[in-house]
């Protein structure tokens, strides 16, 4: 990867990720773009060696990456894509927009998207994963989404467009989200703010929020999580058959299944991206041992082991 083309944003070879990642692990990207605005970004994706991997990064609130880091070109949108705008039931929002902030200000503008409150990391992430809290999903309010194409192409993908399931959406291989358009039911302002400040509240009592954690490890086992089948049940949590099997607490390393809640991987200060993953995958095998039940990760993770050097 010797040539790269002209940017007006920011390119940086052999850059650390470890810091732009909420569990505070990983190596360095072989490269790491971060694009002025939409055109920019285009234009570089239109130029790039069509072979040269391409990895969206989004806040890193749901990724490890691992020790020996990424080889590829990882895009990392920023201010330039971080706006929000309200009107006529709407709201769009810049891929890298927070979700808090896009749930607060619908809310000053008397929009429903509370849901978005608590559920950490950016739009682009949430529409990714089809993020989802207190049984609403982005499915449930998504309109349209633009996106620029691994070949640079700029498009607008409706809902016709995007394959939502549990947890993830099928959108086109190395597409990058720049915007998300949804659809929000009228509130008053104080009220949504009222039950906004109930949920950091609930989130506060029952996860561990002040260490450094990638939220829920696994998904909720299939067949009790929303899957979008009318028969599908909620009863049976990731959190509970981790309990069952004697898993809260577990530790690996600097890596321990938290003690305030069991779906929760945190690192305790020390903890190598091997350390997490060993543990995740220990948690999935005794799991599995105990009840027969073969838990999904949720957290993605990406990149090569310790000990894999960057290309030139």
């Amino acid at each position: 990867m010797r040539e790269l083309p002209e940017v007006k944003g920011r390119l940086s070879r052999g850059r650390p990720l470890a810091d732009l990642t909420w569990m505070r692990v990983g190596g360095p990207a072989d490269v790491l773009f971060q694009p002025a605005d939409e055109e920019d970004l285009a234009q570089f994706l239109a130029a790039l060696d069509p072979d040269t991997p391409v990895f969206p990064m989004g806040v890193g609130s749901n990724l490890i990456v691992r020790d020996g880091g990424l080889r590829a070109v990882v895009i990392r949108l920023g201010r330039g894509f971080n706006g929000i705008e309200t009107g006529d039931g709407r709201v769009t929002a810049g891929a890298a927009a927070l979700d808090a902030h896009v749930a607060r200000n619908a809310a000053k503008a008397g929009l429903d998207l509370t849901f978005l409150r608590t559920i950490p990391g950016s739009i682009g992430g949430a529409l990714k994963m089809n993020a989802g809290c207190y049984g609403a999903y982005v499915a449930d309010h998504f309109l349209s989404t633009t996106a620029v194409l691994r070949d640079g192409t700029r498009v607008t993908l409706g809902p016709a467009d995007i394959h939502f399931a549990y947890r993830q959406t099928d959108l086109p291989d190395g597409a990058v989200i720049t915007s998300v358009t949804f659809r929000a039911d009228p509130g008053d302002p104080a009220m949504l703010a009222a039950r906004m400040e109930d949920q950091l509240a609930r989130r506060d009592a029952t996860q561990p929020t002040r260490d450094r954690s990638a939220g829920s490890t696994f998904r909720n086992p299939a067949g009790f999580s929303s899957t979008g089948r009318a028969d599908d049940t909620h009863d049976l949590k990731a959190w509970k058959v981790i309990d069952d099997a004697g898993l809260r607490g577990a530790t690996r390393g600097g890596a321990q299944m938290s003690p305030k809640h069991s779906n929760f991987m945190i690192n305790t200060g020390s903890a190598t991206a091997a350390d997490l993953e060993g543990l995740g995958e220990e948690v999935r095998k005794k799991v599995f041992q105990h009840s027969g039940i073969e838990l999904e990760w949720e957290i993605m993770r990406v990149g090569e082991p310790a000990g894999d050097k960057p290309s030139d």
